[in-house]
């Protein structure tokens, strides 16, 4: 079996707490987390590992304070425009899951734009989870599958895993072999709760700000330490791992 994840997925948690103890304002912690996303993104790049989901606001974050929302969008919005180039540059294709329509309408043309300039790259594909939640993301599969049901298309009782993966954001694209979390939290915090049934979970007490290529690169070679046994049979474990 293959030591290279074919897809990491990464919680980027810290970046509050690590401007707080530097006694900074925390919109600076999260301007710091914007250049190491920027970093890890052609990390992952050079390893030739060819998906990367980075959950980089989830819905639950619309509760903050609304000028750090406010914040955090405006980054967002800088982020994709500057790296625009750098990823049709790098074959980098861009795709999101989640609620967009809650994003504001400048942000949502930018995030259009990038999805579009960038969608014919084959390298790699960059995930970006925004206004994204785990739990809402299952509800709205259970419930195109009740729809399918209800207008006699499908049959309830042949309902596989494939069709409801088929009904998530994230169909097309293989389930996360490796779960990065920084900042010492030890929660899957509402993220990706069906595609990570199989992953191995990596936790770090580094803050986000301050993960950097050789942080990755442990997680790469602890994963790489890691003996995958999934419990299933050798057709199910193909489809879970497309790399056996």
């Amino acid at each position: 079996m293959t030591t290279r994840p074919r897809h990491i997925a990464i919680i980027m948690d810290g970046n509050g707490r690590w401007a707080e103890q530097r006694h900074l304002p925390r919109i600076l912690g999260h301007r710091r987390g914007v250049e190491t996303v920027r970093k890890i993104v052609t990390a992952v790049r050079e390893e030739q590992i060819p998906f990367l989901t980075l959950y980089a606001f989830s819905s639950e974050n619309w509760q903050r304070p609304d000028e750090e929302v406010g914040a955090l969008m405006g980054l967002l919005g800088h982020y994709l425009s500057s790296e625009l180039k750098t990823m049709r540059q790098q074959d980098i294709r861009l795709q999101v899951i989640g609620d967009t329509s809650r994003l504001p309408a400048n942000v949502r043309d930018i995030l259009q734009e990038a999805v579009e300039k960038t969608k014919e790259n084959r390298a790699m594909t960059l995930v970006l989870a925004l206004s994204y939640g785990g739990r809402a993301e299952l509800v709205q599969a259970a419930r195109q599958l009740a729809v399918k049901a209800l207008a006699g298309e499908i049959v309830p009782e042949a309902i596989s895993d494939k069709d409801f993966s088929a009904c998530l954001e994230t169909r097309g694209i293989p389930d996360p072999d490796l779960l990065i979390r920084t900042s010492g939290e030890m929660r899957i915090s509402n993220f990706l709760l069906w595609q990570i049934a199989y992953a191995e979970l990596y936790f770090c007490e580094t803050y986000w700000p301050d993960f950097d290529t050789a942080q990755l690169q442990l997680a790469l070679a602890e994963y790489a330490r890691r003996q995958r046994r999934f419990g299933l049979t050798g057709e199910q474990l193909r489809y879970e791992n497309p790399d056996v």
